[in-house]
């Protein structure tokens, strides 16, 4: 398995505008990749700020992540969202099998 996360950070105020966008793109790519196995958003920790997002994705490999960035829902959300991050922070994960 391959392992994504990322952190975005919004310039303030932006959330609401961000949000729906973000869950659309993750509803999209669970139901059109076969190769997205999990596509959590989640908000952040509970007294932590209202302007960042994070990310947990799980693809069937690095193609099946390639894949994704090159999938046409995902370059429209990405060009929608630009204007409203302050920051991204992208991490990439290879599972260890013990």
């Amino acid at each position: 398995m391959y392992v994504v996360t990322v952190t975005f950070t919004l310039h303030p105020g932006r959330l609401a505008e961000f949000l729906p966008l973000m869950v659309e793109n993750a509803r999209l790519s669970l139901a059109e990749e076969p190769g997205c196995h999990t596509f959590d958003v989640c908000m952040s920790r509970v007294g932590g700020s209202d302007d960042e997002v994070f990310l947990y994705e799980l693809y069937a490999d690095e193609a099946a992540f390639a894949a994704h960035l090159e999938s046409a829902h995902f370059k429209a959300f990405d060009a929608a969202v630009a204007e409203m991050i302050a920051a991204k922070d992208v991490r990439l994960f290879r599972e260890v099998l013990t």
